[in-house]
């Protein structure tokens, strides 16, 4: 069969393969910088850095994918080239459109066996993964946590230890000795989320009305970052989470901090005055006061996050103030309202706050 590119000029047909070179020189780069190794300072959310038992499984069947469909495209833009080397327009070819051959029993034949055979390939590999994590057997000693995802922060309950936080979730390093893994208990408190951290385990959705569950034990101790990644509003894109892995002895340090009340310290009064006398109570909660609020994070020990609004700006007293006095400054859409203190009240309200540590 021989075809012939009508009205195409040589310089048109090279500058396209140009174009083509060019793009499979910048997925080939893509692909060489996403697998380049991530230093420990630099905390990337990647899946090409694993460091867990269920995010080093779906790597390795990525790799495998990645290897399969990287020959598709090999194979597809080889020929695509000789084609369009081959039977580029010349002067001398006739005007005339050369003769059309329809029907081929062997071409129909490879390009619905093989697609098939691909298909099937790619489903059996990736069934067997999800079967291995999904079906791993759960040890005597995992450390339980509900997370729970609200519009637009995350909620972290330890029903064991009796501890309570927001958006920064600490768990033990597990030794492949004697693991120690974390096993989540996902819920939604409104709309669909996703619980995603990259380096540590795969995708997990929170749906409303049902509970989905998960597990990782991250074999090294570090700060891994996570995003929502189901879109749930306005803000999803800063649902962010960072998971803290700890030795078990730091782990068992917080634990023991986070069970700790707040602190009445005499010298911020007016500020817990502040405090329980205006609408703060009936979000948030803060142990050892009358704020019992589950509609917001649980603020007993907030000032030893290192970040505010999930993520969205430092913890520091500047940015807790003007998260105080008008969210929409820092996260617009997020269901905080703007509390329109004054000036005194504010300062004295942010003095209480950090002293909850």
């Amino acid at each position: 069969m021989r075809l012939k590119l009508r009205g195409m000029k040589w310089g048109s047909v090279r500058r396209r393969a140009v174009a083509i070179l060019l793009l499979v020189f910048g997925l080939l780069l893509a692909a060489d910088l996403s697998t380049a190794s991530i230093p420990d300072d630099n905390p990337i959310p990647s899946i090409f850095e694993p460091h867990s038992t269920p995010a080093d499984s779906i790597f390795h069947l990525s790799r495998f994918v990645l290897a399969i469909t990287g020959m598709i495209f090999l194979v597809v833009f080889v020929l695509l080239v000789y084609v369009l080397v081959k039977y580029r327009a010349r002067t001398t070819d006739s005007p005339h459109e050369p003769p059309q051959v329809y029907g081929s029993t062997q071409i129909e034949l490879a390009w619905t066996v093989i697609p098939i055979l691909i298909v099937v390939v790619l489903f059996l590999a990736t069934t067997r993964v999800i079967r291995a994590i999904q079906d791993a057997p759960e040890p005597a000693n995992v450390v339980e946590v509900t997370a729970i995802g609200h519009q637009f922060w995350w909620e972290f309950r330890y029903p064991a230890l009796g501890v309570v936080t927001a958006n920064e979730l600490h768990i033990p390093v597990s030794d492949p000795a004697n693991p120690t893994p974390t096993y989540l208990k996902l819920l939604s408190a409104d709309t669909d989320h996703s619980f995603w951290v990259p380096q540590l385990a795969g995708k997990t959705d929170l749906i409303p009305g049902r509970v989905n569950t998960m597990w990782m034990d991250p074999h090294r101790t570090g700060v891994f970052l996570g995003q929502c990644a189901q879109y749930c509003g306005t803000q999803h894109a800063k649902m962010l989470l960072e998971v803290f892995v700890d030795s078990r002895e730091d782990f068992q340090a917080w634990v023991n901090a986070q069970k700790q009340p707040a602190k009445q310290e005499e010298d911020v009064g007016a500020g817990r005055h502040v405090f329980e006398t205006t609408a703060c109570v009936n979000c948030h909660a803060v142990a050892g006061t009358l704020a019992t609020g589950r509609f917001g994070p649980d603020l007993t020990h907030m000032m030893s996050r290192r970040t505010i609004a999930s993520g969205a700006a430092e913890n520091t007293p500047e940015n807790l103030g003007m998260w105080i006095q008008d969210p929409e400054m820092i996260k617009p859409g997020s269901l905080m309202p703007a509390m329109k203190l004054s000036d005194s009240d504010q300062d004295a309200l942010v003095r209480y706050l950090e002293t909850l540590r």
